[in-house]
């Protein structure tokens, strides 16, 4: 079975030639990082070091996306792939395994859903035209859902004052500790409730807090916003998630290269929180997209438009 990095990691440095090859590694990944430029001898001798590792533990490990000290474990899978890390589109082999069965999850969702249906029709008024209201007196009831749905609305609230500016950065983290440790089942409905009114699609819209965690006075360049998340071991690893498995394909039937539009909305999910956070446009329809824009990205236009349509124009997504 394939191992996580973490373990791989301790394998390898118990190892002398592993070590030694993995501290090169080490070394090709933090010039990147800091985007130091590499001579030719230093690009063959990362590549190289690479190689080296065959079909060692390390080379194929992977993580999980609920596992504890995930951040380490996607330090360690980009330390190994450093050389993948050229381009936007070189990032399409994801870090994360295969999501496991969550089929156990779905029964605290259905009980607790059972439990809304059941009450009393007056005390739930307008549950029948606004579903995402429904899914939010669901998430209410879980004990997990409820308390970290209020962590992140009250860190991404704007303070009252004359300054009156939210923490994104605690933001951003709220929302991520929210769609990363509550239960899929919760938080996939209340994101892609669908919605008949305007009045439905706002509270869908605003499931985000848009005014903290998506939104600011002015729209960034798309690639200032990337060269932010790959930066970040974690935002890069869900953007290579995300194009991993919304990758669109114009010669499949549903869109998609991979055939599976769960797996695209859980690697859609995964982006929230990140500096690359996405949300729906506006209160009348499921168009996403980007907060930035391509405008002045002079000769680096057509990689800005493929970073915003990864999201504006995705058949798969």
């Amino acid at each position: 079975p394939r191992s996580d990095c973490v373990v791989a990691e301790r394998l390898c440095l118990s190892d002398s030639t592993c070590n030694a090859t993995y501290r090169i590694l080490e070394n090709c990944a933090l010039a990147k990082t800091r985007l130091l430029p590499l001579d030719h001898d230093s690009r063959v001798r990362c590549l190289n070091a690479e190689l080296d590792l065959g079909n060692s533990s390390l080379l194929h490990c992977k993580c999980h996306r609920r596992m504890r000290r995930q951040e380490h474990c996607l330090r360690v899978f980009w330390t190994v792939h450093s050389s993948m890390t050229d381009g936007y589109f070189n990032l399409e082999t994801s870090p994360y395994e295969n999501p496991a069965n969550e089929e156990h999850w779905k029964t605290d969702y259905n009980k607790l859903a059972a439990l809304v249906s059941g009450r009393n029709c007056s005390q739930l008024a307008g549950d029948t035209a606004n579903p995402c209201l429904k899914e939010t007196h669901v998430c209410n009831l879980s004990k997990k859902c409820v308390r970290l749905r209020t962590d992140y609305a009250s860190v991404c609230t704007r303070a009252a004052g004359s300054e009156d500016v939210c923490d994104r950065r605690k933001c951003l983290r709220g929302l991520r500790n929210f769609f990363e440790k509550v239960p899929e089942d919760f938080t996939k409905r209340i994101l892609f409730c669908p919605c008949q009114d305007e009045f439905c699609g706002e509270r869908r819209r605003k499931t985000i807090v848009p005014d903290c965690s998506f939104q600011s006075t002015t729209k960034p360049s798309c690639l200032w916003l990337l060269d932010l998340c790959l930066e970040d071991p974690f935002c890069k690893s869900r953007l290579a998630d995300f194009q991993q498995n919304c990758q669109p394909a114009d010669t499949s039937p549903d869109g998609c290269s991979l055939h599976s539009h769960a797996a695209c909305l859980q690697a859609y999910m995964g982006m929230i929180g990140t500096p690359m956070t996405p949300n729906y446009v506006s209160n009348s329809s499921v168009e996403v997209s980007l907060w930035c824009t391509c405008e002045s990205s002079g000769n680096q236009k057509e990689k800005c438009d493929q970073i915003l349509g990864m999201f504006e124009s995705n058949k798969c997504l």
